[in-house]
This record gives C-alpha cells, sequence and structure tokens, in this order.
C-alpha cells in the first residue's frame, strides 16, 4: 500500500492484530491491504448470496433509521436516489410506499448512469460505504449530486476504541474493505464541503450546505 484509500497520505501503519489491515493515522480510517480484495466478480457473487426481501419485516426494521431520518427531513414531493441499491432496494419500496420517487444505482444492479445526471434533495446510502474502494471519489460524487440544503443518510458499523478488532464480524465480509471512525466522518465534512455531519447511532446524515 502507498496511500491511504481515503486521504491519499502516506500516514499509515500496519495493524498488529490483523496484518491485512491498516490504520490511517491521519483521517482515522481502518481500510483493508488491498492485496485482499475481492475481484468484481467475486463480489457480486457475494452480493448475490444476500438474501435482501424486501418485503422481509426484518430486513425493513433493519434500514428504518435511514427511512425515518428522509420522514423527518422532506416531504414525499422530494425525489431522492438510493446509492448502491444492491439487489434489495428496501429503503426505496419503504419510500415509494410513502409516496415518495427515488431513483437507483448500483454499479452491479442498476448501473443506468442517467440517474447521475440529476441532483437530489437527498440521497440514502445505506451499507454501502465500507465498500467503497475509493472513498474519496464517492463521497464528492455523492455531493455534487446533493442540491444546495439537501441531505445524504448514510447508514454503516462506526469502529471505536470499545471495539476488540480481531473479535469484530463486520471485519469478516471480504467486500467490507473500510471501517470509519467519527474523527473520520469530521475529516469526510471538512475535506468534501459538507456544511455539517450528525450521527445517530448508525445513522450518518452529511448536509450540503
Amino acid at each position: 500500500m502507498d496511500l491511504c484509500p481515503l486521504c491519499h497520505q502516506n500516514n499509515f501503519t500496519r495493524r498488529d492484530d490483523i496484518p491485512k489491515f491498516f490504520n490511517c493515522l491521519n483521517c482515522g480510517i481502518i481500510f483493508r491491504d488491498t492485496a485482499h480484495y475481492m475481484t468484481a466478480e467475486q463480489e457480486k457473487a457475494r452480493y448475490l448470496t444476500h438474501n435482501n426481501d424486501v418485503n422481509d419485516i426484518r430486513y425493513q426494521d433493519f434500514v428504518r433509521p435511514v427511512v425515518h431520518g428522509v420522514l423527518r427531513s422532506f416531504l414525499p414531493t422530494a425525489k431522492g436516489l438510493d446509492f448502491g441499491a444492491g439487489t434489495g432496494p428496501v429503503i426505496a419500496k419503504l419510500l415509494r410506499d410513502k409516496g415518495f420517487e427515488i431513483n437507483l444505482w448500483d454499479p452491479f444492479f442498476h448501473p443506468d448512469e442517467t440517474v447521475l445526471n440529476e441532483a437530489y434533495p437527498f440521497i440514502v446510502c445505506c451499507e454501502v460505504m465500507e465498500h467503497f474502494h475509493y472513498p474519496l471519489k464517492e463521497f464528492q460524487r455523492m455531493k455534487n449530486l446533493l442540491k444546495p440544503g439537501g441531505k445524504l443518510f448514510c447508514m454503516t458499523w462506526l469502529f471505536s476504541d470499545e471495539i476488540v478488532f480481531k473479535n469484530w464480524n463486520y471485519k469478516n465480509d471480504r467486500t467490507h474493505v473500510i471501517f470509519y471512525t467519527e474523527q473520520t466522518l469530521q475529516w469526510i465534512k471538512e475535506k468534501v464541503g459538507f456544511s455539517k455531519v450528525y450521527l445517530e447511532n448508525r445513522l450518518i446524515i452529511f448536509t450540503n450546505g
């Protein structure tokens, strides 16, 4: 590894407990050595094994924080984007049930690039940011897709000092290549140019101006 995939600095160290991961001392992420990345074909096959049934109540409950975040902030006249919608776009289904129009984008399963030519009052990005191979590029792209005052609703497991990394199941999914900390969220806010970042348990909300 030459540079951190997020901040593009070389101020990082290899972890002693699990050497296939690094700690970035600049932006606070933990990231997987690229030598242990899956190929695109392996990654897609892994996603296809997920049982993402949009009618599964447990799956709906899992994404409910994102849905409630949107409902608190926007009326159904607002059109949103599900960025990294995956095989079962349950957030889009729940918001459509409330009258919202939602576009879908996913590099594997909804690759229609025309939806990236619009500007949106809100974007949802649920259990996606830990998969980013080029996280700075993806956050810049999502910010550029937001209208002024727009909001980006993300959800992921943040890493903190209370977690024993070697026992943390979240790292065991090989498609998870980057793990964020609260320090990282502040770094993204400042570097990408969001005006605010708000953390509510697993829900992360960035505001565009």
